[in-house]
């Protein structure tokens, strides 16, 4: 069986993308992380399923795996590949992306920028979860350097560290400790970020079933959204990447908007 694929990324967050709308593509977790291989592979952070809506007004369903064969909930990146994707096919500038944590609206901005609606961020220690009843602005936990985080939950779980120097945290030894942690009982995105000014910040991510990527989307929103509440940053904040820019807005009605570029490296068959 031939299957075609797209490799797309958003500011380096790499993912391939299949499309299993006419007919669905068998994915055990041991061809999925074949897949994900970076040498013996393709190589992604994640692999994207495109398969038919199931709720009224969503254009498509985008399933995520992380390359343990995990499933994951929420990708921002990905959200914008996948709605770029779309937009094309269907010559508009709006579309609804269907995820296993709700539908995500998505509108062309400009050349190759996609915004999104990456829904509401959720604060409550249950939503995120973490183990027991905290303030989910100051949780009870860390690992070295890295402590007194913020959790959010962006359909995703995270927690947020803020530091004085960011390139001076070891995030390969800490990430995973920190993803295992008990006090995550879904494990956890480890967020590290470094205030630049009201209205920009720093940011790396060890991404929960991933490890280190050079983006990640929902990370940048609930750093935001972290920073905020904080009193860091405004609500509207550039988080700054390896490779670029997302623009987040965490708005009054508990939504974030997320705005970014998106690319297609190249086409392939497997």
């Amino acid at each position: 069986m031939t299957v075609s694929f797209l490799k797309m990324h958003g500011l380096g967050n790499d993912f391939v993308v299949l499309d299993a709308r006419a007919r669905p593509i068998d994915l055990p977790a041991e061809r999925i992380s074949a897949i994900a291989d970076r040498r013996l592979g393709v190589g992604c952070d994640q692999l994207i399923v495109l398969e038919p809506p199931t709720e009224r007004g969503a254009d498509v369903f985008m399933r995520i795996y992380n390359p343990d064969g995990g499933e994951a909930g929420a990708c921002g990146n990905a959200t914008r590949c996948v709605a770029s994707v779309l937009m094309a096919e269907r010559d508009t500038g709006q579309v609804t992306v269907q995820t296993v944590s709700g539908l995500l609206e998505s509108e062309k901005v400009g050349d190759g920028i996609i915004a999104v609606d990456m829904g509401p961020a959720k604060l409550d220690w249950r939503d995120i979860p973490v183990a027991g009843a905290c303030d989910t602005n100051h949780l009870p936990v860390g690992a070295g350097p890295l402590q007194d985080p913020v959790g959010t939950s962006m359909g995703n779980p995270h927690a947020t560290f803020f530091v004085d120097d960011l390139a001076g945290i070891p995030l390969a030894d800490l990430g995973p400790k920190l993803e295992h942690d008990p006090f995550f009982p879904e494990r956890a995105n480890i967020g590290v970020a470094q205030i630049v000014s009201r209205d920009r910040l720093k940011l790396r991510v060890w991404e929960r079933g991933a490890g280190l990527t050079l983006a990640c989307g929902s990370g940048a929103c609930a750093a935001v959204v972290a920073a905020s509440r904080r009193g860091l940053v405004d609500r509207k904040a550039d988080v700054l990447l390896a490779h670029g820019s997302l623009g987040i807005e965490w708005l009054r009605d508990g939504h974030v908007m997320m705005t970014g570029g998106i690319a297609l490296a190249f086409k392939g068959e497997l």
